[in-house]
């Protein structure tokens, strides 16, 4: 072969070459593939979100509130990086909070790098952006049915319309950007409850109500409805049929919290709940909430009923049954030691009633066998939440701390729509080492201990050699 043969191999080689290293460009540009090598796949989600994402029919966006170059948007596109990846119509809007401060208002913002996630019209803020935060989010603003959460009126009660700082306007607005329907209902005006009624609420009622409408809401209660029922120690609970159904007792009186100097509320009778028992209302939260004035809340629940605490006083505290405002308040025979239940949650199985066979036997027989052959309704869980204080709700305290999402977590959870996926995100076993004490002191010893010896006395028998030379 001459060297002419052997130049037109090499240049047709050096094409060749050229011709893959294009291809290979132009394939990595059209095509992408990813592997996700970690142990159990921390890097990709469960199943569980991605078929949550499957049934998620219109775009979703996610408004990061963080400056430009901030740390907070990489580590936010790190985690919402796997959702991308599996629905192509999601999208990411950084919001810098000072050149926006009119949306941070819109979208009521706490914090920097806080995320909003929206679809179909619902927000959600997310205090973390990790696969549980971010799929139950996105479950509950999938919620697209007609649950109403009807608010009691006519007896004093907080209203949801107007303004002032009692009004519930803002938290029925709250409610309203979660996708639930809120309304008002004035029993001696509409003497029924509504069927679609997913919650009602009693928001402390200063006025008596008439007998027929205290049947009403227990026969409600008695059919398997959803009550939140908050009640002021400024006023008397009324409605005590209600009360002796559940098996509770409204206790008449203040709490008072004796570390208030030391929490910083300003009065022995404001509650500050710092910690909560388990509940399911407030797992994962891990907000202060503050309560002006509140009274107690005693039993056990009747039969059938489980009873929970979910707000609790510590061991300090009383229910002061005197008047607070004449003087320095102490405990005193008549009071109630502590710790108080201050707000609980009632649970029940609840299974709707067989049809009335009479009905059956007057239609024709068609519509007999049809009922016949129909089966029973299934029994579904019936939740009930009592909270001695209706001011924390109020346009003057919702903003308070953690106090608007309490409000949440307990309008949700009494409309069932609490059911978590199941997001089973595994722990990487590469991620922690555990070693025994004798291992730990080892290592200890030789890189504490040895390891410099050993690196001096080489310096030190260099040094020694070289001065004999």
């Amino acid at each position: 072969m001459n060297k002419k043969q052997i130049l037109w191999q090499q240049l047709g080689n050096g094409v060749l070459v050229a011709a893959v290293i294009v291809l290979l460009g132009f394939v990595s540009v059209r095509f992408k593939a990813e592997l996700d090598w970690t142990a159990n796949k921390r890097n990709t989600l469960t199943d569980a979100s991605v078929q949550l994402l499957d049934s998620l029919t219109g775009p979703v966006t996610f408004y990061v509130f963080a400056p430009s170059g901030a740390d907070t948007r990489r580590a936010v596109e790190q985690d919402l990086g796997k959702y991308l990846r599996e629905k192509k119509d999601i999208r990411i809007e950084y919001v810098d909070p000072s050149v926006s401060p009119q949306k941070v208002r819109e979208f009521n913002i706490n914090f920097i790098g806080e995320v909003v996630v929206e679809y179909q019209g619902r927000r959600e803020n997310l205090r973390a952006t990790t696969e549980q935060s971010i799929t139950t989010a996105l479950q509950r603003l999938s919620y697209s049915g007609e649950q109403f959460v009807v608010f009691l009126e006519g007896h004093g009660e907080r209203a949801i319309t107007g303004q002032g700082p009692a009004s519930y306007a803002r938290f029925a607005q709250a409610l309203r950007d979660k996708g639930l329907k809120v309304q008002s209902l004035n029993l001696v005006q509409n003497p029924a409850i509504p069927d679609n009624t997913s919650v009602l609420v009693i928001a402390s009622p200063t006025a008596k109500l008439f007998d027929g409408e205290v049947e009403l809401i227990r026969e409600y209660v008695k059919n398997g409805g959803n009550l939140l029922w908050l009640a002021d120690p400024d006023f008397p609970a009324g409605i005590e049929p209600l009360a002796q159904d559940l098996g509770i007792e409204w206790q008449n009186g203040y709490a008072i919290l004796p570390e208030y100097q030391l929490l910083g509320t300003g009065h022995p009778g404001f509650f500050a709940a710092i910690g909560y028992p388990p509940n399911p209302v407030t797992r994962g939260l891990d907000l202060v909430t503050l309560f002006p004035l509140v009274r107690s809340i005693a039993g056990s629940g009747a039969e059938g009923w489980t009873l929970q605490p979910m707000l609790k006083t510590s061991d300090a505290a009383w229910l002061e049954t005197g008047n607070i405002e004449a003087g320095t308040v102490a405990l005193d025979e008549g009071d109630i030691r502590g710790p108080l239940n201050i707000g609980v949650t009632l649970t029940r199985s609840y299974t709707p009633p067989a049809p009335d066979k009479t009905a059956g036997e007057a239609a024709d027989a068609a519509a007999s066998d049809a009922a016949a052959k129909a089966k029973p309704e299934a029994a579904r869980p019936q939740r009930v939440v009592l909270v001695g204080d209706a001011d924390f709700l109020a346009d003057a305290y919702i903003g308070e701390l953690g106090n608007q999402q309490l409000g949440l977590n307990i309008v949700q959870w009494l409309a069932s729509r609490d059911a978590q996926l199941n997001i089973d995100v595994k722990a990487a076993p590469d991620t922690m080492l555990y070693l025994p004490g004798w291992a730990t002191m080892t290592i200890s010893v030789i890189f504490v201990l040895l390891l410099p010896l050993s690196l001096l006395g080489f310096g030190v028998a260099r040094w020694a050699v070289r001065r004999r030379r």
